[in-house]
């Protein structure tokens, strides 16, 4: 018994040395691959989301991310684009209507709408590739009524998009945490009402911070639904901040999960820096280098 004892202890011991050598913050370990190719060399073509740097301005904002290596800044209107284009950055989501008066509802769909056209129509002028838009807000109306009244609004503008060769992109957010009562909180049924719109001009944004609160299992979920999406934003859980080893999401498998699956578009940072913003841009932006 007392040799027993002593071998399981010495065994438990040693395991513990080799486990504790093999954990390494995230960070670090993303550096390794990331460390032969630059962030303009990688596979994904990041952006950053210009709301998180509430105190910096587009211009300071776009110096910096032409320096990482990022394509551009996501979520600005046409009163920004020519900055962009001086930087040499392109906006990569442009911004259109609300978030909670959505397409779900009829009796938003002419603002809705008019929004979105205006929006493609300022997009495509500038030579800029994506367009947002919502579901809106749940009130008590059914899934499926939603799922409906959102294709009838969609096809009434998708072919105008098609035309001008500009992407309309419907966000995924969570209803859990941040955005209560938001109808398209889930993949599949985003993904439903991609199929029922029918064009290549219209996919989801998959916001890896919102998907992994809502309904987690991201890797997988992205795979089965590589065909519905068309852009990506990050952010760390819990707490939308940095991806850094305090957070439960392992991007550098989330990157290279999404480059295998032949991804084109833009993938987009979107976490509200909590140290230094650029240092932490320029962290995430290495950490998902593939």
């Amino acid at each position: 018994m007392a040799n027993g004892k002593s071998s399981r202890r010495e065994l438990m011991t040693t395991a513990a040395g080799v486990a504790a050598a093999a954990i390494v913050p995230a960070s670090a370990r993303a550096d390794e691959p990331a460390s032969a190719k630059s962030v303009s060399d990688g596979k994904l073509r990041q952006s950053v989301c210009k709301w998180c740097f509430r105190d910096m301005s587009v211009e300071q904002l776009a110096t910096h991310a032409r320096r990482i290596g990022l394509v551009g800044i996501d979520l600005l209107g046409p009163g920004d684009f020519d900055t962009l284009k001086q930087h040499g950055l392109i906006c990569t989501m442009t911004t259109s209507h609300g978030i909670a008066d959505g397409l779900n509802r009829k009796e938003h769909h002419e603002a809705c709408l008019k929004a979105i056209r205006d929006a493609i129509d300022a997009t495509a002028a500038a030579g800029f590739p994506n367009v947002i838009c919502f579901s809106g807000n749940r009130r008590g109306m059914s899934d499926d009524e939603g799922l409906e009244n959102c294709a009838i609004a969609l096809k009434q503008i998708v072919g105008h998009a098609e035309q001008k060769k500009v992407t309309i992109h419907m966000e995924l957010l969570n209803s859990k945490r941040n955005h209560a009562d938001y109808m398209c909180d889930r993949t599949h049924w985003g993904a439903e009402l991609v199929k029922r719109v029918g064009s290549e001009r219209f996919k989801l944004l998959y916001d890896i911070y919102h998907m992994q609160v809502q309904e987690g299992d991201v890797i997988a979920t992205i795979r089965e639904n590589k065909d519905y999406i068309g852009h990506y934003h990050t952010a760390g859980v819990p707490g939308r901040h940095e991806l850094d080893e305090s957070q439960e999401l392992f991007y550098p498998a989330i990157a290279r999960a999404i480059a295998e699956t032949g991804f084109t578009g833009i993938f987009a940072h979107e976490f509200i820096p909590q140290r230094d913003p650029i240092a932490s841009l320029e962290s995430a932006a290495k950490l998902c280098v593939v």
